[in-house]
């Protein structure tokens, strides 16, 4: 694969995940004895990503001495947002202020990658490239582990994403992007979704689909089941 730099996104406080994290950043509680964070690190590195950079925030101590602590083949950045966390869309902005005009990733570690999503990620670049717009990797809502998800974006037949009444895909929490897609914003806190929505409307936001099944540790239960799941 051709993108070299990659975000994950590190910096939230994971208070569904209460009471785990009251002492834990999110990133890095387990999941078959490899924390979320160094899951999402070794996938990218798997699909030749050179360059990742980590927003932090809650806890981040705890993430920058996991950091150090690792030897993994590809450059890792942290950055911390200190005054106050960024939300989605600012902590991409700031960390990506070194990506210049490169195309990268964007990853979201609660979601559990495995290496069948390798052609997922061929494909969601291949889109990119083909369209030149910013594009996300959906997944149809009955692919969830977690059936409380209700969806949150619909495709149309030339792969525009729209929002909807109701919606049957879920965003994976995997998107290739550009700093192109911030225009003039500055870095404060703001949500992806406010991004989204403007270039929804302009029909310049596209998706491909995964047909993988979706894990996603989304609150304190279903970790739980999926820390049962994969036991062995």
């Amino acid at each position: 694969m051709k993108i070299k730099k990659a975000i994950i996104l590190g910096a939230g406080y994971g208070k569904r995940m209460h009471p785990i994290t009251k002492k834990v950043p999110k990133p890095l509680i387990k999941i078959k004895n490899t924390t979320l964070l160094e899951n999402s690190i070794k996938f990218l590195i798997s699909i030749g990503v050179k360059h990742i950079v980590i927003n932090t925030h809650y806890l981040h101590k705890q993430i920058f001495r996991y950091i150090k602590g690792k030897k993994f083949s590809s450059k890792i950045d942290l950055i911390f947002e200190k005054r106050k966390i960024l939300n989605t869309g600012g902590g991409i902005l700031n960390a990506s202020r070194n990506f210049k005009n490169q195309i990268f990733f964007v990853l979201n570690p609660d979601t559990l990658w495995k290496k069948e999503h390798k052609k997922d990620f061929k494909n969601l670049e291949k889109v990119y490239k083909k369209y030149k717009k910013p594009a996300l990797l959906l997944v149809r809502k009955n692919k969830s582990f977690d059936k409380s998800f209700k969806g949150d974006f619909n495709l149309n037949n030339e792969k525009e994403i729209l929002r909807q009444k109701n919606n049957n895909f879920i965003f994976t929490g995997a998107q290739i992007i550009s700093r192109n897609v911030f225009k003039s914003k500055k870095v404060k806190p703001f949500s992806m979704n406010i991004v989204w929505d403007t270039l929804i409307k302009k029909g310049d936001l596209i998706g491909t689909i995964s047909k993988q099944k979706f894990y996603h540790v989304n609150n304190y239960k279903i970790y739980k089941r999926l820390v049962k799941k994969f036991k062995y």
